[in-house]
């Protein structure tokens, strides 16, 4: 869903909407015995206990400030929203602090112990926390995480909502597959290279959702196990067994996770009075404006999240 490449590091400048002033940060570290992972948790200062909310990862080995190129936007949340009354903790991903590790366990490797698992044990950390609301603790899901979140409510049972930011209802290999088709088709033309990447690919998204897969065949990164996983679940059928506040927001320029996804979670759970869904049509996949056709040379333009965003998001917490 989201490249993951190495880039040098920046230094950040907030945004305009936070206020460092406001708020202090901690390092703790969450997650099981043996996978242990780095953590910040940003809470308001004032009198708690405070509304508080766990940043789940997209797809691939994410910081805990979700870093793509320039852009930080797990960070640009934790700070805009610790500077609303509410508290964030943002982790680092499992994949990206044990990748030796988790590549020895590839056969096995799911979605749980990509993400699930570790988002859990987030939760579980704010819940031992006396600054923090117990009762008000929400999951932010981007992308992969958004499209998990689902998942991750049913696991816990008890949290307060879920916020989806541009989570696929689709299943990822027909996502791959588009957005293969999407960049090769950016300048106007599919050139031979472009045509075989494309044929290549759907080769690749046949044997993910045939199942096709050998035993130690690892396909795009994942084994067997993992795409047998991903396949069997649907979240937003997964959602609708679910009754929990939901905020759904989905960037109109999105090319990653697209109008069609936000569609598909709208046909099923328009008709719920808990779930708001918004649509911020000049935003991309980080949900940062721009304009014209997105491009991945986008997110190496330094930016943020934006403002309205970050409101709605506070907006609607204080309002569970």
């Amino acid at each position: 869903m989201q490249g993951s490449g190495f880039f040098p590091k920046a230094s950040y400048t907030p945004p305009a909407y936070a206020d460092p002033e406001l708020f202090t940060e901690e390092e703790i570290f969450i997650g099981a015995e043996g996978w242990e992972l780095p953590a910040t948790l940003t809470v308001p200062k004032g009198n708690g206990p405070f509304p508080a909310v766990v940043l789940v990862h997209g797809s691939g080995p994410h910081d805990r400030d979700e870093t793509i190129g320039p852009n930080k936007p797990f960070k640009d949340l934790a700070w805009g929203l610790a500077s609303r009354g509410i508290a964030v903790l943002r982790f680092e991903k499992r994949t990206r602090q044990y990748p030796t590790k988790c590549a020895e366990m590839i056969e096995s490797f799911t979605v749980e112990d990509e993400t699930i698992d570790d988002a859990l044990a987030a939760v579980e950390a704010l819940r031992r926390d006396e600054r923090i609301d117990h009762e008000r603790i929400f999951v932010i899901g981007h992308s992969l995480g958004g499209m998990l979140a689902p998942r991750i409510g049913v696991r816990d049972g008890k949290l307060a909502g879920l916020i989806l930011l541009a989570a696929n209802s689709r299943n990822l290999p027909d996502i791959i597959l588009e957005q293969v088709q999407y960049l090769a088709s950016l300048d106007g033309k599919i050139d031979d290279t472009e045509a075989k990447q494309i044929k290549e690919t759907e080769e690749i998204v046949r044997k993910i959702k045939e199942l096709d897969i050998a035993d130690g065949e690892i396909v795009l990164g994942a084994s067997r196990a993992y795409w047998e996983d991903l396949m069997a679940y649907d979240p937003v059928a997964t959602a609708e067994k679910l009754d929990l506040p939901m905020l759904i927001l989905q960037g109109g320029r999105d090319y990653q996770v697209t109008l069609d996804d936000f569609n598909g979670w709208k046909e099923r759970l328009a008709g719920r009075e808990n779930v708001t869904f918004k649509l911020y049509e000049d935003l991309n996949h980080l949900f940062m404006s721009g304009s014209g056709l997105s491009s991945p040379a986008e997110y190496q333009i330094a930016g943020h999240v934006d403002q309205t965003v970050v409101e709605d998001i506070a907006e609607w917490i204080r309002s569970h």
